[in-house]
């Protein structure tokens, strides 16, 4: 499937959006690593000494870490792990505004192994996304890292603003799997949508984890559900579309089917959610809605176990390709 995502936008940004969105998370350094590029790219930028980049990715990690774990709870840092570092020196690091010396050199020395070797890596099979974004070179004693041009594509698009939100709510649904308790409601319940914030929350409303767009629109390649242009937060009005209207829910026959749940829910361009209004969605509409959602459940936790759990409750085996298409059309049929 993952495949089938990229073979939909063929682009140095699919790649990027396979690296951040459906890559495994035993620990968040991919993100920070993500942010850090970004950076270093969007200034044109063709390397940059390993130090450097290093400065910012430390920083991140420290100023999550005081919010939330950065580590699933089935990993276990020891006393030299970066996080352990990061953890003991996160006072100093706030207050100097920097990494402390000790904390950038443990970031020098775990980058390339921990997470710069692994960041093109897809789940599984070890296959690697089709772009490179970034090659390390240099000695120990100096590694340089050289900037592709389809990082500095993707972190020059008028997308990357998007990109950026998307990062930062993937980083944030996955703090929020580790962290005890709402990790565990959300491992195995899924999330919610508070619907007059737009924004996705723990079934026990005891955090709000992400808004709606920033975790959804990756996966429909930052593109509008309805007329399939790009769609770019912050420069276009942004509103997040009942793909099947809720005002259809009366015409279901009794089949019990939540319209206000993430599988039903897709950014739009405000001015294309209007002109819909209370429209049925056309059969182009239905394809990319299937095709986003089984884009989703390639995704870690917890969104995939949300949607897993909606094709559950309706019978579906939740893991086969063409299910959520199949899902989508038992809706329509129901509703005549």
């Amino acid at each position: 499937m993952t495949v089938d995502f990229f073979r939909e936008e063929p682009t140095a940004r699919s790649s990027w959006r396979l690296a951040v969105l459906m890559g495994a998370n035993s620990r968040t350094y991919k993100f920070a690593l993500g942010q850090a590029l970004l950076g270093a790219a969007a200034e044109g930028r063709t390397d940059i000494l390993l130090r450097d980049l290093a400065e910012p990715y430390a920083m991140s990690l420290v100023e999550h870490l005081a919010e939330a774990p950065q580590t699933s709870s089935k990993t276990v840092p020891g006393g030299t792990d970066f996080l352990t570092v990061a953890q003991e020196e996160s006072a100093e690091s706030v207050r100097l505004g920097s990494p402390t010396e000790k904390l950038l050199a443990a970031a020098m020395k775990s980058m390339p192994t921990m997470v710069m070797q692994k960041f093109h890596n897809l789940r599984g099979d070890g296959a690697e996304v089709p772009h490179r974004f970034y090659e390390v070179t240099g000695t120990s004693r100096e590694r340089v890292v050289k900037l592709t041009d389809h990082l500095r594509a993707v972190a020059m698009s008028e997308q990357k603003a998007s990109l950026e939100a998307e990062l930062a709510a993937r980083w944030s649904i996955v703090e929020t799997s580790f962290a005890a308790g709402v990790g565990r409601s959300l491992v195995e319940e899924g999330v919610a949508v508070d619907l007059d914030t737009l924004l996705i929350t723990d079934k026990q409303r005891r955090r709000s984890v992400a808004g709606v767009t920033e975790a959804v629109i990756g996966f429909q390649h930052g593109r509008c559900i309805i007329c399939a242009q790009l769609l770019v937060p912050g420069v276009d009005d942004v509103a997040v579309d009942h793909v099947f209207p809720y005002s259809f829910k009366r015409l279901l026959r009794g089949a019990d089917v939540d319209l206000d749940a993430i599988w039903n829910l897709a950014p739009a361009h405000r001015d294309c959610n209007g002109q819909k209004s209370n429209r049925p969605p056309t059969e182009g509409q239905l394809t990319r809605l299937a095709q986003r959602n089984e884009a989703i459940m390639q995704s870690p936790h917890p969104l995939k176990k949300t949607l897993q759990l909606t094709l559950k409750r309706h019978g579906f085996a939740d893991g086969r390709v063409g299910e959520w298409w199949n899902f989508i059309q038992r809706v329509r049929r129901h509703m005549g």
